[in-house]
Protein backbone atom coordinates (compact mmCIF):
# COMPACT_ATOMS: atom_id res chain seq x y z
CA UNK A 1 0.00 0.00 0.00
CA UNK A 2 1.45 3.52 -1.04
CA UNK A 3 2.07 5.35 1.75
CA UNK A 4 0.11 8.24 0.84
CA UNK A 5 -3.40 6.17 0.48
CA UNK A 6 -5.89 5.12 3.52
CA UNK A 7 -6.99 2.16 5.36
CA UNK A 8 -10.09 2.65 7.14
CA UNK A 9 -11.34 -1.13 8.63
CA UNK A 10 -9.98 -2.94 6.14
CA UNK A 11 -11.07 -0.52 3.10
CA UNK A 12 -8.69 1.26 1.20
CA UNK A 13 -9.01 4.42 -0.37
CA UNK A 14 -6.68 5.28 -3.24
CA UNK A 15 -5.14 9.14 -3.11
CA UNK A 16 -7.09 9.22 -6.53
CA UNK A 17 -10.21 8.09 -4.86
CA UNK A 18 -10.00 10.42 -1.97
CA UNK A 19 -9.64 13.20 -4.41
CA UNK A 20 -12.21 12.18 -6.72
CA UNK A 21 -14.24 12.14 -3.86
CA UNK A 22 -13.29 15.67 -2.51
CA UNK A 23 -13.91 17.01 -5.79
CA UNK A 24 -17.95 15.74 -5.83
CA UNK A 25 -18.77 16.66 -2.80
CA UNK A 26 -17.93 20.13 -2.97
CA UNK A 27 -19.50 20.20 -6.82
CA UNK A 28 -22.86 19.04 -5.32
CA UNK A 29 -22.53 22.08 -3.16
CA UNK A 30 -22.00 24.46 -5.16
CA UNK A 31 -24.70 23.36 -7.72
CA UNK A 32 -27.34 22.51 -4.85
CA UNK A 33 -26.50 26.03 -3.21
CA UNK A 34 -26.97 27.57 -7.22
CA UNK A 35 -30.13 26.00 -7.32
CA UNK A 36 -31.50 27.30 -4.45
CA UNK A 37 -30.71 30.85 -5.23
CA UNK A 38 -31.54 30.68 -8.90
CA UNK A 39 -35.07 28.19 -8.32
CA UNK A 40 -35.81 30.81 -5.59
CA UNK A 41 -35.17 34.03 -7.62
CA UNK A 42 -32.05 34.84 -5.77
CA UNK A 43 -30.29 34.98 -9.14
CA UNK A 44 -26.72 35.01 -8.98
CA UNK A 45 -26.13 36.52 -11.99
CA UNK A 46 -24.87 39.00 -13.30
CA UNK A 47 -22.77 39.58 -9.76
CA UNK A 48 -21.98 36.40 -9.16
CA UNK A 49 -18.53 37.15 -7.17
CA UNK A 50 -20.58 38.80 -5.02
CA UNK A 51 -23.54 36.33 -4.51
CA UNK A 52 -20.95 33.25 -4.13
CA UNK A 53 -19.22 35.29 -1.27
CA UNK A 54 -22.69 37.03 0.47
CA UNK A 55 -23.54 35.20 3.84
CA UNK A 56 -26.84 33.69 2.85
CA UNK A 57 -25.18 31.99 0.13
CA UNK A 58 -22.22 30.44 2.15
CA UNK A 59 -24.80 29.55 4.92
CA UNK A 60 -26.84 27.46 2.09
CA UNK A 61 -23.40 25.99 0.48
CA UNK A 62 -22.42 24.74 4.36
CA UNK A 63 -26.05 23.22 4.66
CA UNK A 64 -25.79 21.68 1.17
CA UNK A 65 -22.55 19.65 2.00
CA UNK A 66 -23.58 18.48 5.06
CA UNK A 67 -26.91 16.96 3.68
CA UNK A 68 -26.74 16.67 -0.28
CA UNK A 69 -22.84 15.93 -0.45
CA UNK A 70 -23.19 13.53 2.86
CA UNK A 71 -25.96 11.86 1.38
CA UNK A 72 -24.93 11.03 -1.97
CA UNK A 73 -21.50 10.01 -0.90
CA UNK A 74 -21.87 7.80 2.18
CA UNK A 75 -24.81 6.49 -0.80
CA UNK A 76 -21.48 5.26 -2.93
CA UNK A 77 -19.12 4.85 -0.14
CA UNK A 78 -21.61 2.16 1.58
CA UNK A 79 -21.90 -0.10 -1.89
CA UNK A 80 -17.91 -0.03 -2.01
CA UNK A 81 -17.62 -1.33 1.94
CA UNK A 82 -20.20 -4.35 0.84
CA UNK A 83 -18.40 -5.06 -1.88
CA UNK A 84 -15.17 -5.13 -0.19
CA UNK A 85 -16.67 -7.27 2.39
CA UNK A 86 -17.56 -9.47 -0.63
CA UNK A 87 -13.88 -9.82 -1.97
CA UNK A 88 -14.44 -7.55 -4.53
CA UNK A 89 -12.27 -4.96 -5.62
CA UNK A 90 -14.36 -1.26 -5.67
CA UNK A 91 -13.56 2.11 -5.88
CA UNK A 92 -15.06 5.34 -6.42
CA UNK A 93 -14.68 7.17 -9.30
CA UNK A 94 -15.94 11.01 -10.41
CA UNK A 95 -17.54 11.31 -13.45
CA UNK A 96 -16.09 14.99 -14.15
CA UNK A 97 -18.44 15.12 -17.43
CA UNK A 98 -21.52 14.86 -15.26
CA UNK A 99 -20.22 17.43 -12.33
CA UNK A 100 -19.89 20.07 -14.40
CA UNK A 101 -23.32 19.26 -16.42
CA UNK A 102 -24.92 19.06 -12.74
CA UNK A 103 -23.00 22.74 -11.78
CA UNK A 104 -23.97 24.02 -15.64
CA UNK A 105 -27.64 22.58 -14.98
CA UNK A 106 -27.99 24.51 -11.55
CA UNK A 107 -26.95 27.92 -13.01
CA UNK A 108 -30.11 27.37 -15.49
CA UNK A 109 -32.05 26.32 -12.64
CA UNK A 110 -32.54 22.71 -12.84
CA UNK A 111 -31.20 20.07 -10.39
CA UNK A 112 -29.23 17.16 -11.87
CA UNK A 113 -26.89 14.88 -9.72
CA UNK A 114 -24.67 11.98 -11.29
CA UNK A 115 -21.76 12.62 -9.44
CA UNK A 116 -20.06 9.37 -10.51
CA UNK A 117 -20.26 5.91 -8.66
CA UNK A 118 -18.67 2.75 -6.88
CA UNK A 119 -17.51 0.46 -9.51
CA UNK A 120 -16.68 -3.27 -8.33
CA UNK A 121 -15.03 -6.30 -9.71
CA UNK A 122 -14.35 -9.65 -9.15
CA UNK A 123 -16.42 -13.16 -8.84
CA UNK A 124 -19.94 -12.67 -7.34
CA UNK A 125 -23.03 -13.96 -7.37
CA UNK A 126 -26.60 -12.25 -7.78
CA UNK A 127 -27.65 -12.48 -4.33
CA UNK A 128 -24.49 -10.19 -3.06
CA UNK A 129 -24.70 -8.00 -5.84
CA UNK A 130 -28.01 -7.40 -4.61
CA UNK A 131 -26.95 -6.70 -1.14
CA UNK A 132 -24.51 -4.46 -2.55
CA UNK A 133 -27.05 -2.25 -4.21
CA UNK A 134 -29.67 -1.92 -1.47
CA UNK A 135 -26.88 -1.01 0.82
CA UNK A 136 -27.22 2.76 -0.76
CA UNK A 137 -30.76 2.96 -0.26
CA UNK A 138 -30.25 1.61 3.03
CA UNK A 139 -27.88 3.81 4.53
CA UNK A 140 -29.51 6.94 3.50
CA UNK A 141 -32.58 5.67 5.23
CA UNK A 142 -30.39 5.30 8.40
CA UNK A 143 -29.09 8.73 7.54
CA UNK A 144 -32.69 10.36 7.78
CA UNK A 145 -33.07 9.01 11.04
CA UNK A 146 -29.89 10.48 11.93
CA UNK A 147 -30.62 14.08 10.86
CA UNK A 148 -34.25 13.79 12.39
CA UNK A 149 -33.44 15.09 15.53
CA UNK A 150 -31.85 18.11 14.51
CA UNK A 151 -34.94 19.18 13.37
CA UNK A 152 -36.33 20.08 16.33
CA UNK A 153 -33.61 22.67 17.17
CA UNK A 154 -34.67 25.33 14.46
CA UNK A 155 -32.20 27.57 12.81
CA UNK A 156 -28.93 26.47 11.01
CA UNK A 157 -28.99 23.20 12.83
CA UNK A 158 -32.92 22.91 11.93
CA UNK A 159 -32.43 23.48 8.33
CA UNK A 160 -29.54 20.58 8.16
CA UNK A 161 -32.08 18.11 9.93
CA UNK A 162 -35.20 19.59 7.49
CA UNK A 163 -32.69 19.01 4.41
CA UNK A 164 -30.85 15.69 5.53
CA UNK A 165 -34.31 14.08 5.77
CA UNK A 166 -35.88 15.32 2.57
CA UNK A 167 -32.26 14.85 0.39
CA UNK A 168 -31.89 11.34 1.83
CA UNK A 169 -35.79 10.28 2.22
CA UNK A 170 -35.86 11.17 -1.85
CA UNK A 171 -32.27 9.95 -2.83
CA UNK A 172 -33.38 6.25 -1.12
CA UNK A 173 -36.94 6.01 -3.04
CA UNK A 174 -35.17 7.17 -6.43
CA UNK A 175 -32.49 5.13 -6.35
CA UNK A 176 -34.60 2.04 -5.84
CA UNK A 177 -36.48 2.50 -9.26
CA UNK A 178 -36.12 -0.78 -11.10
CA UNK A 179 -34.65 0.92 -14.08
CA UNK A 180 -31.76 1.44 -15.72
CA UNK A 181 -28.46 1.63 -13.66
CA UNK A 182 -30.23 2.44 -10.20
CA UNK A 183 -29.78 0.41 -7.48
CA UNK A 184 -33.41 -1.03 -7.66
CA UNK A 185 -32.85 -2.98 -10.80
CA UNK A 186 -30.21 -5.04 -9.26
CA UNK A 187 -32.12 -5.74 -5.82
CA UNK A 188 -35.12 -6.93 -8.04
CA UNK A 189 -32.78 -9.37 -9.66
CA UNK A 190 -31.78 -10.89 -6.77
CA UNK A 191 -35.11 -10.90 -4.43
CA UNK A 192 -38.83 -9.70 -5.31
CA UNK A 193 -39.90 -9.72 -1.62
CA UNK A 194 -36.56 -7.58 -0.47
CA UNK A 195 -37.30 -4.96 -3.63
CA UNK A 196 -41.10 -4.62 -2.93
CA UNK A 197 -40.41 -4.27 0.99
CA UNK A 198 -37.59 -1.92 0.88
CA UNK A 199 -39.40 0.23 -2.48
CA UNK A 200 -42.64 0.53 -0.32
CA UNK A 201 -40.78 1.61 2.53
CA UNK A 202 -38.27 4.58 0.78
CA UNK A 203 -41.25 5.58 -1.45
CA UNK A 204 -43.67 6.40 1.79
CA UNK A 205 -40.49 7.82 3.62
CA UNK A 206 -39.96 10.38 0.89
CA UNK A 207 -43.44 11.06 0.81
CA UNK A 208 -43.82 11.31 4.60
CA UNK A 209 -40.87 13.10 5.32
CA UNK A 210 -42.18 15.90 2.40
CA UNK A 211 -45.41 16.37 4.07
CA UNK A 212 -44.33 16.12 8.02
CA UNK A 213 -41.83 18.66 7.73
CA UNK A 214 -43.71 20.84 5.21
CA UNK A 215 -41.31 20.71 2.49
CA UNK A 216 -37.77 22.08 2.08
CA UNK A 217 -36.52 24.78 4.26
CA UNK A 218 -36.95 28.14 3.05
CA UNK A 219 -33.47 29.36 3.32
Amino acid sequence: MSASAIEVSGIRFSPDEMRDLAIAWVALGIAFSVFIFVATGRQVFPDIAGAFTSPLFVRVFLISMLTVGVGFLLHELAHKVVAVRFGQVAAFKADYSMLALCVGAAFAGFLFAAPGAVYHRGRITVRQNGLVSVAGPLTNVALVALFFPLVAFGGFLGDVGQLGVLVNAILAAFNMIPFGPLDGKKVLSWSKAVFAVVFAGTAALAVGSYFILGGFPQF
